[in-house]
């Protein structure tokens, strides 16, 4: 039985959509913690020229974005060229360009998430642990990141709905390929450009809001436990 009327491609383009918007998260996260507490404790001259670059997917239209990975992470890019040869990494029409665009696509709501959590934290807290004879390693790992963890895991989440909801970046740079690089967005697409295509395209659209909903809805959950465990006692 299919209650909800979904065709085997659509369930394939949602399997699809969260395998891509997974791996994007999870592969960006370390990244991101790294880059918000860079620019959050550094006071070198030029730290705003990365925070600018980092959140220019914000600003350009997403197929720019996407056409600059093809330049740079396709077959003929610098970048792709080198992964494919040495690791036999390939991005260009594969799910893992899609997940590298939907990565880059999400990671400045992510950092700008971890940072703010990054800022907010009490540096008292870290120079009383670096008194007690604590290396600075031993002080983010037990002092700082706790104190960040729910940024952290809101940064997560809000890149993980933008990742399912990508669609610009991903179909310039991959591609709407089903079964490879067609997730529920690019779906979608297709289906509103085919006569009586209204009915799967709305069913599609229902499945991305309630996926959406749950994970804003998951992000304000884990937050506020991460918070209530975390709070001094």
């Amino acid at each position: 039985m299919n209650p909800l009327g979904l065709s085997e491609a659509d369930w394939t383009a949602i399997a699809l959509s969260l395998k891509v918007a997974a791996t994007a998260t999870v592969v960006s996260l370390p990244f991101g913690i790294m880059v918000a507490f860079w620019l959050s404790r550094s006071r070198v001259w030029g730290t705003w020229i990365v925070s600018g670059l980092v959140a220019l997917p914000l600003v350009l239209p997403p197929v720019v974005t996407g056409y600059l990975l093809l330049l740079s992470f396709g077959r003929r890019g610098a970048a792709g060229m080198f992964l494919e040869q040495c690791c036999g990494l390939v991005f260009s029409f594969r799910w893992t360009g899609a997940a590298l665009a939907s990565a880059v696509m999400g990671f400045p709501l992510m950092l700008r998430a971890i940072r703010m959590s990054f800022d907010m934290i009490d540096r008292g807290l870290e120079e009383a642990s670096s008194t007690l004879g604590a290396s600075p390693t031993w002080v983010f790992v037990t002092v700082t990141l706790p104190l960040a963890l729910p940024g952290i895991v809101a940064g997560a989440i809000l890149a993980f709905a933008k990742s399912l909801g990508e669609f610009g970046a991903t179909i310039t740079f991959v591609s709407n390929i089903p079964g490879e690089t067609q997730t529920i967005a690019s779906s979608i697409y297709t289906d509103i450009q085919v006569p009586g295509g209204d009915a799967p395209a709305m069913r599609l659209t229902l499945v991305a809001i309630v996926i959406a909903m749950a994970a804003l809805a998951a992000s304000e959950w884990l937050s506020r436990v991460v918070m209530r465990r975390t709070a001094p006692r």
